[in-house]
């Protein structure tokens, strides 16, 4: 008998066991099963009476448009909070947030890049349904890893049931043999240490260790590393060598060892914007809340140890940033200098006449390179276009580069940032900040908060390494694909692949009508010393893909959108311990992000989420008013 035909005989005999044990009947088997539960969040009875909302209204200020601050906004003003949400681009959404490109003579929606919604992710799942985001996901078919020296394997929708969930993963790959992990067991034995995922347990033991030495240290079974753990990891965006081994201990807990609804998720057959993004601030519209796009948090106003207001920055005091040698501006050419509050500068001479611009991309932040073909500036995170005068003319900046004024003091030159002298503060009962961690390290610099050691654990948090979204709009169908979404391994860059003409509108009915194709790669986190060039990067890229896809080396790019982006979470060896928590010395002030220290089983997006009601349930227990029922997957893993 083949091993899979052996294993496909032993799923379907004990799948029979599984429902019986699923019905009640005591024994081990219903005994060891991963079950959605409510977290605990250790809070004391409360005393009198609970309310579910305030008699008078009190002022929130969420920082933040993303998820977290989505989340914390609405939770906030269903329960008759008076909330202003800021954003500091043009749209919320954070790394959902979409955007239109004009190319082939019709408009297209883009994003950050591919993402996939699990079963598990409940938070936010209820998040959309309260959204009637309505018919926009599609079960993915699969979870296919594409390697470069291997077959490939492909992951089905796995058995909820342990361990028929290890035995499905097993059965389904051809690079998994049974026989040496029958001989030696031992080899396994890590893996299933993983399904003891307890919180202090494991990041006592393992979070001083990365993740590629704990499974070498451990040696764990070769194929197995390489055909599964490793391709699943990198998709933390974090690599292997740098991830802490107790943070993919939990992640794996969360994605699949510990998770109860096996490995399925959805993916959305519209963009982001319109299938998600849009439906959540209409729901944070109609429930009241104010939201402010476009404008910066400057600093937080602090008096006692308490939030009085934040500061939006609209009319800020001038004064200079810079100062630097004659000689750094050069005629016709731009200097990148940086600046005394850490903003990049962009400093030239133009027919004898200074000018300076704040090199932050006004759509998100990002800083802006010098663009040789329209002697401008592009941003590289959302491919935004500005002239040389520093206005957007492509992509999805909408307002012109900050300018800054120069003036000449003997043989230097001072940079100044703009002003008129005033401040436009919003006076606040709470606040919840909710921005990335470039945005709340930036805010928490500025503030006077009277607490280093908060500061300090704000000040170390760090982003993963760059990561590379490329989408291409190719004059070919990919014949040989067969999934709209592939896991990649062994490639020097590429980490996935996604085929949205496979799955999403416009770009099904483009592809019919053009009989073309629109691809997109994505490189999770690029090592330092792999960080080169773009067109070194575009060049690699697209030889992995006539490697993956040989008909694409026919292909013709008819039109792409490139983006190198770094602004996902750092889960570094010992970052952990040192991770603000939701709760802040200042007494109103709450912290929302996957950055927050939680010691619940979550990550990602459903971090986000699960964080922003965390910081609210913190608030309405401060109010008397009831909490939020978090629901998560176990705290613990099944042999904890």
């Amino acid at each position: 008998m083949q091993r899979r035909d052996f294993l496909k005989k032993l799923l379907s005999r004990t799948g029979a066991a599984a429902g019986v044990a699923a019905v009640g009947t005591a024994g081990l088997l219903g005994y060891y099963q991963p079950r959605k539960e409510l977290y605990d969040e250790g809070r004391v009875r409360e005393v009198g009476r609970v309310a579910d909302m305030l008699e008078r209204q009190k002022k929130a200020v969420v920082i933040g448009g993303g998820l977290a601050g989505i989340t914390a906004a609405k939770e906030l003003a269903a329960r008759n909070f008076d909330v202003t949400l800021i954003e500091a681009s043009a749209d919320l959404g954070g790394k959902l947030t979409g955007w239109d490109v004009e190319a082939l003579g019709r408009i297209f929606p883009v994003e950050h890049g591919f993402h996939g919604y699990f079963n598990q992710y409940y938070n936010l799942n209820e998040l959309f349904a309260e959204s009637n985001v309505g018919d926009v996901f599609m079960p993915a078919p699969g979870y296919p890893v594409l390697f470069r020296d291997q077959p490939l394997e492909v992951f089905g929708n796995t058995p909820k049931l342990f361990p028929f969930n290890l035995f499905s993963v097993l059965q389904q790959s051809d690079s998994l043999d049974m026989l040496p992990i029958l001989k030696d067991f031992r080899q396994m034995l890590p893996v299933l240490d993983m399904f003891r995922y307890e919180y202090e347990r494991t990041f006592e033991r393992y979070d001083g260790m990365d993740f590629m030495t704990f499974c070498r240290e451990q040696d764990i079974y070769e194929p197995f590393l390489r055909t599964v753990l490793h391709p699943f990891s990198d998709a933390t965006m974090n690599r292997m060598e740098v991830l802490s081994a107790a943070e993919a201990i939990r992640y794996f807990h969360f994605y699949f060892m510990g998770s109860p609804e096996a490995l399925g998720y959805r993916i959305t057959t519209r963009n982001c914007m319109d299938a998600l993004v849009r439906p959540m601030e209409r729901l944070l519209r109609g429930l009241g809340v104010r939201i402010l796009s476009g404008k910066k948090v400057r600093k937080l106003v602090i008096e006692d140890s308490r939030v009085t207001g934040v500061d939006i920055g609209s009319g800020t005091e001038a004064r200079v940033i810079l100062k630097t040698d004659r000689s750094a501006a050069r005629e016709g050419e731009w200097s990148i200098l940086d600046a005394e509050d850490g903003r990049k500068v962009l400093l030239s001479v133009r027919n004898g006449v200074y000018k300076a611009f704040d090199a932050a991309c006004t759509h998100m932040g990002c800083p802006v390179v010098v663009d040789e073909k329209n002697g401008g500036f592009f941003c590289p995170c959302h491919a935004g276009v500005f002239d040389q005068d520093g206005n957007a003319i492509d992509g999805p900046p909408e307002r012109p580069l900050e300018r800054l004024s120069v003036t000449e003091s003997g043989d230097d030159l001072l940079v100044s940032s703009t002003g008129n002298g005033t401040s436009d503060v919003l006076e606040c009962d709470y606040c919840v900040l909710a921005a990335d961690i470039t945005g709340t390290r930036t805010i928490i610099e500025r503030s006077e908060t009277g607490h280093p050691e908060f500061e300090r654990s704000i000040a170390a948090l760090g982003t993963a390494d760059p990561y590379v979204v490329w989408r291409l709009w190719l004059d070919k169908p990919l014949t040989s694909a067969g999934y709209p979404f592939y896991t990649v391994a062994g490639f020097a860059y590429t980490d996935s692949v996604s085929l949205f003409s496979r799955f999403q509108e416009p770009f099904i009915t483009w592809a019919k009508q053009e009989g073309g194709s629109v691809v997109e790669l994505h490189a999770y986190a690029i090592a330092p010393e792999d960080v080169g060039p773009d067109e070194h990067i575009r060049k690699t890229m697209l030889g992995e893909l006539h490697a993956m896809f040989p008909e694409s080396a026919d292909a013709r790019i008819l039109h792409d959108v490139y983006m190198r982006q770094q602004n996902f979470t750092r889960w570094a060896p010992g970052d952990h311990a040192g991770r603000p928590l939701s709760e802040t010395p200042l007494d109103n002030l709450y912290l929302a992000g996957d950055w927050v220290r939680v010691d619940a089983p979550v990550f990602l997006m459903e971090a986000a989420v699960f964080t922003g009601r965390l910081a609210v349930n913190a608030i309405s227990r401060k109010e008397n008013l009831k909490p939020t029922p978090l629901p998560i997957v176990p705290m613990d893993g099944i042999f904890a």
